[in-house]
């Protein structure tokens, strides 16, 4: 698997990804809220805000009654369940949301990014109403954005690692890398089985971004760029 750098993909239409970068410190703060609390913090945060589908498909009764059982479809994508966790996610965020940012405008890419949150786990939810265990991380939103991003800029150049040799950066289009990426989620989804990830969120969240990008970019943005 190929660890993403950096792009070449330059940004046009925007001063600074101000957007992405507020997503990104979200995402920490959440995290570094939780993490203060110890084990106990990281579980309350997801237990509380993490999206358990039994509970927002009503079969049963939520662990805070003060929070609306749907407002977790928009929470669960803040919460985190370890650095390794967040930090994966945070890395795809800032290789590629900034140019992604950059072909919707700031305001538009907000709302794409929450959509493919809601989305992503509304397929979870789709496909496993019972399950009682939260659903927690942005990588459903990010999947989105690496979907959009495939669209867009498959033939941009990306800079990557691979994570069993570690050498020197290696320049890819993204088609390839990304590419990789959704053959991966492919592959743990109808061949390795259930491990504890909710791969059909990142699977869900690809679709979502790679078709609503088409309703989200701006006019003058053309598609399989790069």
């Amino acid at each position: 698997m190929f660890l993403p750098l950096y792009d070449s993909n330059k940004i046009a239409h925007i001063e600074r990804p101000f957007v992405n970068y507020g997503l990104i410190g979200v995402n920490i703060a959440v995290f570094l809220m939780q993490w203060a609390g110890g084990q106990d913090g990281l579980y309350f945060g997801q237990i509380t805000y993490g999206m358990i589908p039994a509970v927002v498909s009503g079969a049963v009764e939520g662990p805070a009654p003060w929070l609306p059982d749907q407002a977790t479809v928009f929470t669960y994508m803040f919460l985190h369940a370890d650095w390794l966790h967040l930090l994966s996610n945070l890395l795809f965020l800032w290789v590629f949301g900034d140019n992604v940012e950059d072909a919707m405008g700031h305001w538009k890419y907000l709302v794409f990014y929450l959509a493919c949150g809601v989305l992503s786990g509304l397929s979870h939810l789709w496909l496993f109403p019972d399950a009682m265990g939260p659903l927690i991380g942005a990588s459903g939103a990010v999947a989105g954005i690496i979907g959009a991003y495939l669209v867009l800029y498959p033939k941009v150049r990306v800079f990557v690692l691979n994570r069993l040799i570690i050498t020197f950066p290696l320049a890819l289009p993204a088609w390839a890398v990304l590419g990789l990426w959704v053959a991966t989620q492919l592959f743990y989804v109808f061949i390795w089985g259930d491990d504890g990830v909710a791969w059909w969120v990142h699977l869900g969240g690809v679709v979502a971004g790679a078709v609503l990008v088409l309703v989200f970019k701006r006019g003058e943005v053309t598609l399989w760029g790069g």
